[in-house]
């Protein structure tokens, strides 16, 4: 059985991988990192001068100690960010002595210990290989500089240290540590490159492209905003297949109104892919035709996500190219709601085509199968329309919701109201449009940079609003509060729409991944905007005239269902694949490291 709303979906699969990659960075401030730094550094030399001094001169020992492996890392970690991996952007200053601490962290056990048992130089040197180890896998796995820089990178921080532990209190012979050093550089490479040869093996395996290409190419884009290098991968990824898209134009003494369906999916994060394809078509084809510009959901899922920008510029030229068409439509139909079940679908006719959406609120309203939008045009045909233009309301979300039950209320749902409306009186109509563009509210609480838009019809008596707001659902209750709202100022029906926008997903750390509408943002302040863009467009009404147009883009190049299912359990095979080689590999490089410190 498949569910709206649950881990199961496809959508989910997504953002938990985008939970996945973006908790790896969710560091703690510069100035936290160095605090704990300064601490594990003291405590680090402290517990070296124990094993050879008294309690009160290992203290003050320890602390001079202690400050001199805090001030060489903390030197260290600057020249590298200045340096080495000035042109990295991933390593700032913070991220780069946050890899400091995190090795501090795993050498202080070996410390530890080595005071335990008596091992102390013996335990610190095998630390050193340790933290060589961990740095070469990160700077390897996460880094874009090349290969003998990045061994640089690896190897000062911890060389820098074992030395100075080396002259003090190890006393160990310098022989031997040089000795050591240079056997232990060796084999923490080939044992940090063969661990992670492994890992990119699964992702050749799987999509014929390395793992790690697609880890460092998530990071380029969640701390840079850099988009090409992970569209370059997907696009090697996509499939081409042709795109429809569907309009609806208004036209009075001048264009009013233009409202946008494309077969398209607007994600699947962030800035890659067709995630800002909403507000883009808003904005390109407001400036171009100097109207008011809406792009609600449609029917599709991630299976339909572009590839690239250059794939969603393709999209906004064929349609504003097919943008300017004639509008000879005068009359239109009341709006007209239907519920069944779950299901909510409203309809209104103007002239001989359609506008149909659907919600499930206040239950969980998630992309909806392509199947629905078939039935459909069937439907439309019955009852002598020309053409039906679909919308996916997209505007709750709350638990989960069987997508089998939910056919079961759409289907009936959607007849009844087309059939209800198609009978309907056509009459004179009047269009108004607006956008707000809330000051306050930004991708972090979830709202697109599409804004609100409202279009409000008045046939005869009734007004009836249509919103749309620029992001990835929202939640339950909400768009009750906005009907409720809106009928105080005269608006007697109307539905809420977003744009399933995924230009806010992968933007904050949260359970999500993202804040739905209303979850994160004021709702008093965003009914209140939602109000003032309506009585905006209800002063700009005019009597109008409407058409419809689709057009089909060919060749659009689309990730696809399968390439993106691989893609998300790419993330699980790789994981499970390191934590299957991780321990026989660091376990024999560790044996023979010691069998090798026993030696010498």
């Amino acid at each position: 059985m498949v569910y709206l709303g649950t881990k199961d979906s496809l959508d989910q699969s997504i953002d938990v991988v985008v939970n996945r990659y973006s908790s790896l960075f969710n560091l703690p401030s510069y100035g936290l990192v160095v605090l704990l730094l300064a601490l594990l550094c003291i405590c680090g030399a402290i517990l070296c001068a124990i094993e050879f001094l008294s309690l009160f001169q290992s203290l003050l020992k320890g602390l001079a100690l202690g400050s001199s492996l805090f001030l060489v890392n903390l030197i260290l970690d600057y020249v590298l960010s200045i340096s080495i991996l000035k042109q990295d952007p991933i390593y700032d200053l913070r991220r780069t002595a946050a890899l400091s601490l995190f090795c501090w962290a795993l050498w202080l056990p070996f410390i530890f210990v080595g005071v335990a048992t008596a091992m102390l130089a013996k335990l610190c040197l095998l630390g050193f290989s340790a933290v060589l180890i961990l740095r070469l896998i990160v700077f390897n796995s996460t880094s874009f500089i090349q290969s003998n820089l990045l061994l640089a990178a690896s190897l000062f921080q911890p060389l820098s240290c074992v030395i100075l532990l080396s002259v003090f209190p190890l006393n160990a012979d310098y022989f031997d540590v040089f000795f050591f050093l240079v056997f232990s550089t060796a084999v923490s490479f080939l044992s940090s490159y063969y661990f992670i040869s492994r890992l990119n093996r699964t992702g050749k395996q799987t999509l014929g492209i390395p793992s790690l290409f697609f880890f460092k190419a998530f990071l380029l884009n969640w701390i840079a905003d850099l988009n090409a290098p992970f569209e370059e991968l997907l696009e090697k990824l996509g499939e081409e297949q042709d795109v429809k898209v569907s309009l609806i134009r208004f036209d009075a003494s001048r264009p009013k109104a233009l409202l946008i369906v494309p077969s398209v999916h607007p994600g699947p994060f962030k800035n890659v892919g067709s995630s800002l394809l909403p507000s883009m078509l808003k904005t390109t084809l407001e400036e171009q035709l100097n109207c008011v510009v809406c792009v609600p959901h449609g029917l599709l899922g991630h299976e339909v996500d572009l590839a690239s920008q250059h794939q969603n510029q393709r999209i906004i030229n064929h349609t504003f190219e097919s943008a300017n068409f004639r509008t000879s439509e005068t009359r239109a139909t009341h709006f007209t709601k239907v519920s069944e079940g779950l299901a909510t679908a409203c309809c209104q006719v103007f002239g001989e085509f359609a506008l149909l959406s659907f919600t499930l609120a206040p239950k969980t309203t998630e992309d909806l199968p392509y199947e629905l939008d078939l039935f459909v045009d069937e439907e439309a045909e019955k009852n002598e329309l020309t053409s039906c233009v679909v919308v996916n309301a997209h505007n709750s979300i709350d638990g989960a919701v069987s997508i089998e039950e939910a056919m079961d209320d759409l289907k009936p749902a959607a007849a009844n109201c087309l059939e209800q409306a198609s009978s309907s009186r056509r009459l004179p109509f009047e269009v108004g449009a607006a956008t707000a563009m809330p000051d306050s509210f930004g991708l972090k609480e979830g709202m697109g940079p599409g804004g609100i838009t409202v279009v409000v019809v008045r046939v005869a008596e009734q007004k009836a609003a249509y919103v749309v707001i620029d992001g990835n659902n929202m939640i339950s209750g909400l768009r009750e509060k906005i009907l409720s709202t809106l009928k105080t100022i005269g608006i007697s029906e109307g539905e809420v729409f977003t744009t399933d926008t995924h230009s806010v997903n992968a933007v904050i750390l949260s359970k999500r991944g993202y804040y739905p509408i209303g979850e994160a943002l004021d709702h008093e302040k965003l009914t209140n905007c939602v109000k003032e863009a309506t009585l905006a467009a209800m002063s700009d009404l005019e009597r109008a005239n409407v058409g419809t147009r689709s057009i089909t883009v060919p060749n659009i190049k689309v990730i696809g269902e399968k390439k993106l299912e691989a893609l998300c359990l790419l993330i699980d095979k790789t994981l499970r694949k390191a934590k299957k080689t991780a321990f026989p590999t660091f376990a024999a490089t560790g044996l023979l490291l010691t069998l090798f410190l026993m030696l010498i």
